[in-house]
């Protein structure tokens, strides 16, 4: 079951001081993956044990989440990783211009809440400020990968990705459609969901060398096309 958390409500609006790399890693000059809505943070776990040349970063909204995730992690002494309690949206943006030049290499969102009706499109996670402050320190080259088990979770964020011209979607074969998880690791929705046979919708984008839009604008064409 998913557990919905409203990212508007007054509690969650409150901008969160992340703690910068340098505090978080014990070899900061490592690169970054970012997991944002990490959840109880096994697919990231999974990561850092396996790469020990990355850092990992996850954050979720659910503050119990997070704290089982960091006591995982402590148990496991995986000094590449750390969980964050934070709403992307909110918090992300002013910590994302602190990074120094290439330090965040790879970005993920997978699975993220669906919020199906469109006037609830203001709640879902990938919205066009926080698309612009990941573009904005990610260097040409970086990946960012999202992917879901419903096509109306991840169209919407295919749609801004696209809108924004600061990413090119990499292409397989003559699709854009990525048959399996490039990190061979499955998150626990993607196993809940391979169990039942169903499908799951994913796409990996490079960063370009396009210069951002204007906020205003993406936010206009955005609305205007999820409206």
């Amino acid at each position: 079951m998913r557990q919905h958390v409203n990212p508007l409500s007054s509690f969650f609006q409150l901008p969160l001081r992340l703690p910068s790399t340098n505090e978080l890693f014990e070899n900061p000059k490592l690169p970054i993956h970012l997991d944002i809505g990490s959840s109880r943070g096994k697919f990231l776990i999974e990561m850092a044990s396996l790469h020990k040349d990355w850092n990992f970063l996850g954050v979720e909204i659910r503050r119990s989440l997070v704290l089982s995730a960091e006591s995982e992690r402590n148990q496991m002494g995986l000094n590449n990783l750390h969980f964050l309690f934070c709403n992307a949206n909110v918090s992300l943006p002013t910590w994302l211009t602190t990074l120094r030049v290439n330090e965040l290499r790879r970005v993920s969102i997978q699975f993220p809440d669906p919020w199906f009706k469109k006037r609830h499109f203001k709640r879902k996670l990938l919205q066009p400020a926080l698309l612009l402050a990941l573009a904005g320190a990610l260097e040409e080259g970086a990946e960012l990968f999202i992917q879901s088990d419903l096509e109306i979770v991840i169209e919407p964020m295919q749609l801004l990705i696209e809108l924004s011209q600061c990413f090119d979607a990499l292409v397989f074969g003559s699709s854009s459609a990525i048959d399996k998880n490039p990190f061979h690791i499955p998150t626990e929705r993607e196993k809940y969901v391979l169990e039942k046979a169903l499908p799951v919708f994913r796409s990996m984008y490079l960063r370009n060398g396009n210069p951002l839009p204007k906020l205003q604008f993406l936010e206009k064409r955005y609305g205007e096309l999820m409206m």
